[in-house]
């Protein structure tokens, strides 16, 4: 019978780590439709300020090349003479229970800065996301430049981002470092994510100056400035590195919540097999239990 006891205490404690795992399952899905909902109406700003800056961007272009004046570009897409010192800005969680997700970015921030390192290149790593910079403490602990935890809590929380973004712009205007790098998780689907690096500073502006939309006369508009168009430019690249960021982060805890609302279901989804063979099992020990007291009550009587 003391099998039995320990087989109902084992059955009441997967069952309620059960619930506990269920309901994680639905607050992460719950933060993941949330999640979504913004990364798309982000988007759609984040687009519209491309649009504006290759749009000055293509105007200040041709009148340049019209008058034999040199472009000169922001001093946060200016390159810097070296390269030797890197920045790698990594996105990661402040918690766990999400899966594989954060050992991934841990293992492909590793790999990145051994591969800078080989290179020669002095490297720095920027955690956004107390796990990561956990790891790396125990990892790598020379490499660690800072540990930012509780970043975009709610994932709304755009003016925490633009702080983030002008840190890396001060930091980078007075040499801390020669080239900022980001290593985030892009978000396709619940299921289907992936890590990917993307070069921040100096900021590149990425258009196709063929497209339509660019051009000053787009869907009939006109456009006139108050101030000089490199002024007007300046600004824009500036928001606009900010939305990038936005970006990032909103892909990055969008991947979070995916990973951890599938792992939470995979736990529960165990719980529940667990839970179904240690109830067969119960039953079969309790069935043989109650035979042999049957067969020994039997044999009792006949002795009598």
């Amino acid at each position: 019978m003391a099998g039995l006891k320990e087989l109902r205490t084992r059955i009441g404690s997967i069952k309620s780590t059960q619930k506990i795992t269920s309901a994680m399952k639905m607050v992460a899905a719950a933060r993941l439709r949330r999640s979504q909902d913004l990364l798309a109406k982000s988007k759609t700003y984040n687009d519209g300020l491309l649009t504006i800056a290759g749009r000055l961007y293509k105007d200040i272009s041709t009148e340049s090349k019209a008058t034999g004046k040199e472009l000169v570009y922001p001093l946060i897409m200016q390159s810097k003479p070296s390269k030797n010192k890197h920045l790698l800005v990594v996105f990661s969680s402040d918690r766990g229970l999400c899966g594989s997700y954060n050992s991934y970015i841990l293992r492909e921030t590793l790999f990145r800065i051994d591969e800078l390192r080989r290179e020669g290149k002095e490297v720095k790593v920027l955690c956004i996301g107390k796990k990561l910079g956990d790891a790396l403490k125990h990892r790598c602990p020379e490499a660690v430049f800072d540990v930012l935890s509780g970043v975009g809590g709610k994932a709304d929380n755009y003016r925490e981002v633009e702080d983030i973004t002008e840190l890396l712009f001060g930091e980078y205007m007075i040499g801390k470092f020669d080239v900022c790098e980001v290593i985030y998780t892009y978000f396709h689907s619940a299921i289907n994510r992936e890590i990917k690096h993307k070069n921040f500073l100096p900021f590149e502006l990425e258009i196709d100056e063929n497209d339509p939309r660019y051009d000053d006369k787009f869907n009939d508009a006109f456009y006139e400035y108050d101030v000089a168009k490199e002024k007007a430019f300046s600004d824009i690249i500036f928001m606009l590195a900010v939305s990038e960021m936005y970006q990032i982060l909103l892909n990055s805890l969008t991947s979070e919540q995916g990973a951890r609302m599938t792992s939470m279901d995979n736990a529960t989804r165990n719980a529940n097999d667990m839970i179904a063979k240690l109830t067969l099992k119960y039953n079969r020990l309790r069935q043989g239990a109650i035979t042999t007291e049957l067969i020994e009550i039997i044999a009792g009587a006949e002795a009598l």
